[in-house]
Order: structure tokens, then C-alpha cells, then sequence
């Protein structure tokens, strides 16, 4: 097949899959769906149909937290271990409380959950890793101080397949199911953060007042939004600042300093688990802690815990 031959009938099965013509047909489903699920199929371009499934439910996702330096581990045996104890661990923890691991890739796990009690399950798996990851893993894998971050978000997911039909040993590598939406997408950004630490540099304004009647001057920072909201146009068209104390200022930056606990949620999480699970101990006794959180398309606050079972100190 030459190029131009290869171009054409790319755009063809984009085009195909584009047009009006094109069927999407969306079922409604409260279960985690298999790829082997009939309800969801690839790209039919012969009868231009595709089926998919949506659930509203909670999703996870687990990883470790400084995989380079994990990675960076000299010896590839001790290597294989570390990846294999976490993925296998984690595995596990999905499976205890009624999750469905739906995706690994490298280090990273991603578990969503039927929607009955989903709230209850998720929060408690969420739990279950972070009792493994800091009192079992982190006790027998020797070459590294480890630690995961767990991030969970509820809502609407559409579940498709990517991919196309391959025959052999390498079908596998050709075909996934695929969770579109926010959740999925929120879930990974928290899991991301988790049990990190940050410091980074806010742009402001150092603003100076002199009080004339006490002669003393006073300084503090402002944001530069604060700073030209406290302008005013005067009647001749000049800048004046609204307070008669103003008297200098200047370009300045401030450091900030976050830091994430391992396992961090959604508000919609926080208040969905809240209001399944009133008595749990973790919410009688306020170990989940609001923060607020700025991300593109996420208007919630979050809330992080560094929670465990008792149990796991037992052994």
C-alpha cells in the first residue's frame, strides 16, 4: 500500500465515523462492564454503529509515589519485585471490597466500582491500600522508602471500546475498554497529587502605606488582581489608588508550600461517603481534611486522609 493509498482510507474510516450517518447507541448501566461485555462494540463501519455503556459510579486510581527513583534501582531483579508486590497488593485490595481493576499501566492502577455502595467501597479500598502501601510494603521493600497515592471521584463515565480486531499473540495490545469523563480524568489529577509535597512562588504586589498621623509605615503583599481592583480612575483619567494611606510599591513573589496526604477525594466523594456511612469512624472522629484545589474543569474542594485499618498493625 503506498502512502497516499494508506492517507485515503484513514480518511475514509474517519470520515465514516464522523458523519451523521454514524450511529452511537448509549446503554445505561449501574454494573462495571467487561470488555467482554456484547453491549459494547467496536466501530461498525459496515452498518455504521457503535455501542457503548454509561455508568455513574465512583473510580480509583493507585500509584507510587516516586516511581523514578524506584526505577532507578540498579539491581532489575529487585526491580521486578518492587513492580510486581505493588500491582499484585493492589490487585488484592481492589478486589476485597468488591472493585474491578480496569486498567494497569507501569505503575499505576485504576478500579471502578458498581454503583450500588459505591461510595462505602471505594472510600474503604482507598483505605485497604494505604494500610498495605505504608505498613506492609513499605516494611518489607527494603531498597526504597515507599509510598502510593490514591485518588478517587464520582460521576458519569461513558465506557467504549478502542481499538480494533486483531488475530494472534498481539490482539491483546490492539483493544481496551476506555472510561471518558470527568471522573477518570479528576480521579488520576488527585492520585497524582497524593502524598506529594509542593512548593512553589506566588507573583504579588508589596504594597507600602505610610500613616502619616503615627509616622510609621506598614507593608504586606497582595495578589495582583487585589492590587488593581484597589485602583480607581480619577476625573482627569488618572490611576489613584482607593486608599489615602498608598504610598509605594513593588514587584515581589511569595512562597507557598502544599502538602497532600496519601489518600485524597472529591467533595462529591466526601459528602456521597458521608452521608452512606454517618457513623464511620473516620467521619465521626474528622480524619478527612478539606483543601482547596484549583484545577481546569474542577470546581470542588477535596478531602485527604492518612487513614488504615488497626489491623494491619497487628502482624
Amino acid at each position: 500500500m503506498t502512502l497516499k493509498d494508506f492517507f485515503e482510507e484513514i480518511d475514509e474510516m474517519v470520515s465514516t465515523v464522523n458523519s451523521p450517518g454514524f450511529d452511537i447507541e448509549i446503554v445505561e448501566t449501574k454494573n462495571v462492564p467487561s470488555f467482554n461485555d456484547a453491549s459494547i462494540t467496536y466501530d461498525n463501519l459496515d452498518t455504521n454503529t457503535k455501542s457503548c455503556k454509561r455508568l455513574e459510579s465512583c473510580v480509583l486510581y493507585v500509584d507510587m509515589r516516586d516511581s523514578t527513583q524506584i526505577s532507578a534501582v540498579k539491581r532489575p531483579k529487585t526491580l521486578s519485585k518492587i513492580y510486581s508486590s505493588f500491582v499484585r497488593s493492589m490487585i488484592s485490595c481492589a478486589g476485597y471490597f468488591g472493585g474491578y481493576v480496569r486498567n494497569i499501566i507501569g505503575d499505576r492502577v485504576m478500579v471502578v466500582f458498581d454503583q450500588e455502595d459505591c461510595f462505602k467501597k471505594s472510600v474503604d479500598t482507598a483505605i485497604l491500600m494505604n494500610s498495605v502501601g505504608q505498613y506492609i510494603l513499605n516494611k518489607r521493600i527494603k531498597d526504597v522508602t515507599f509510598k502510593c497515592g490514591i485518588g478517587i471521584d464520582f460521576g458519569t463515565m461513558l465506557i467504549a471500546k478502542a481499538g480494533t480486531i486483531k488475530r494472534g499473540a498481539e490482539k491483546e495490545f490492539y483493544r481496551s475498554l476506555v472510561w471518558l469523563g470527568n471522573p477518570a480524568n479528576i480521579a488520576s489529577k488527585l492520585t497524582d497529587l497524593a502524598f506529594k509535597s509542593e512548593s512553589y512562588s506566588i507573583p504579588v504586589v508589596h504594597q507600602g502605606n505610610y500613616y502619616r498621623y503615627t509616622d510609621r509605615w506598614v507593608w504586606f503583599d497582595k495578589t495582583y488582581e487585589q492590587f488593581i481592583d484597589d485602583l480607581e480612575v480619577t476625573h482627569t483619567r488618572m490611576l489613584k489608588h482607593k486608599d489615602d494611606n498608598f504610598c509605594s510599591f513593588f514587584k515581589s513573589s511569595k512562597g507557598s508550600y502544599n502538602s497532600y496526604k496519601p489518600i485524597l477525594i472529591s467533595e462529591s466523594v466526601y459528602n456521597g461517603f458521608k452521608k452512606a456511612c454517618p457513623e464511620d469512624e473516620s467521619i465521626k472522629n474528622s480524619w478527612w481534611h478539606k483543601k482547596s484545589f484549583n484545577l481546569k474543569g474542577f470546581s470542588e474542594n477535596l478531602f485527604g486522609g492518612d487513614i488504615y485499618f488497626k489491623a494491619v498493625k497487628e502482624l
